[in-house]
């Protein structure tokens, strides 16, 4: 009514005031900001984000080992949506098995609460979760392909692949990957992500043929991970520096060791770029070898080394004393055996 009097009045005739109030100051949403940077990550890595529902039945559940209480629905509308979830991958992977009647490849993501109740208190607790699911081939057919061949199917690497380009987008310093025993993935193929501060922040790996079957996926190899969102952001650094563009060459050197078997290749890294200091920039594993050739219980593990000085070019005396100071540690730290020297 008050509009319409002031159209017949005219607008013209209404004196301009200016606002008396200052705008609040704008207060940026952190937590939604950080999902945003996960999607936009996990979109970069060719997965496509899913959202389930929050209702389903502890049996669904009941397939991945995570016993507990649930928060109960007093009035469900269906006989299959009667607790609320206290996992993101049932219900992620009912999309997966839906989505592969019709494709043979599916790499999803969702970012979600879970609902774990509270003794004594009326509200569950609500943390946010993070889960991956792959399936299916590395890639898809190409017409250069051999005839014959067939596109490797996706392994426990690829998911590995995954997480360590999530945490390297997040500038995670210090992170961990050790072996874990989840009951829904595979012993040997499963692995825990461990921050700095030594909090778990999430598992993943090959999921168990049993659980797969479990939950209808049969005898596919399915890849399946779940993360705790506020953990990841709580580790997440409020500042991180970059490295300048470098001015001098690089120069390259190879080391093959054999080692104990139980001794990992994160453990192996940790002790090279120990004793290679400062001139030490980059470690890479390139090969890994079992075989009649080497002890039995042994392993040989060959790795690409980059050394780099800031200020100047390293002259070949100075990397191969770089080298040999790596060679020793790992010899006196990890009884290794450096091949092709007696």
């Amino acid at each position: 009514m008050i509009e319409d009097l002031v159209r017949i009045h005219g607008y013209d005739h209404l004196p301009a005031t200016l606002l008396a109030d200052r705008l609040p100051k704008q207060q940026t949403n952190q937590p939604l900001v950080f999902e945003e940077h996960l999607r936009d990550t996990l979109a970069g890595c060719g997965l496509q984000e899913v959202i389930s529902y929050s209702l389903t039945t502890p049996e669904r559940e009941e397939p991945f080992g995570q016993p507990g209480e649930y928060v109960r629905l007093l009035n469900p509308i269906s006989s299959d949506r009667v607790v609320m979830r206290r996992l993101l991958l049932p219900g992620m992977l009912e999309v997966a098995a839906a989505n592969l009647r019709h494709t043979d490849d599916v790499r999803l993501f969702e970012i979600g609460p879970v609902y774990l109740p509270r003794a004594n208190e009326k509200l569950p607790d609500e943390p946010r979760r993070l889960a991956l699911v792959l399936i299916g081939k590395r890639r898809k057919e190409f017409w250069s392909d051999a005839p014959g061949s067939t596109a490797e199917t996706l392994d426990f690497f690829d998911m590995k692949g995954t997480v360590e380009a999530l945490v390297t987008d997040l500038h995670l310093a210090q992170v961990r990957y050790e072996p874990d025993q989840a009951a829904f993935l595979h012993p040997g193929q499963a692995a825990k992500l461990v921050l700095a501060d030594k909090r778990t922040a999430g598992v993943f790996g090959l999921m168990h043929p049993k659980t797969a079957a479990a939950i209808g996926l049969g005898e596919r190899t399915v890849l399946a991970g779940e993360f705790d969102v506020d953990a990841l952001q709580a580790a997440v650094p409020g500042r991180y520096t970059y490295d300048a563009v470098p001015r001098f060459p690089h120069a390259l050197r190879d080391i093959a060791v054999i080692v104990d078997e139980g001794i990992t290749a994160e453990r192996l890294k940790a002790e090279i770029l120990t004793a290679g200091g400062n001139l030490l920039r980059e470690v890479l594993l390139f090969d890994l070898y079992k075989g009649s050739s080497i002890p039995p219980g042994t392993k040989s593990l060959a790795y690409a080394l980059t050394y780099q000085a800031e200020d100047r070019t390293l002259t070949d005396k100075e990397v191969d004393k770089a080298h040999k100071k790596i060679e020793d540690r790992l010899k006196h730290v990890l009884h290794a055996q450096i091949r092709g020297k007696v």
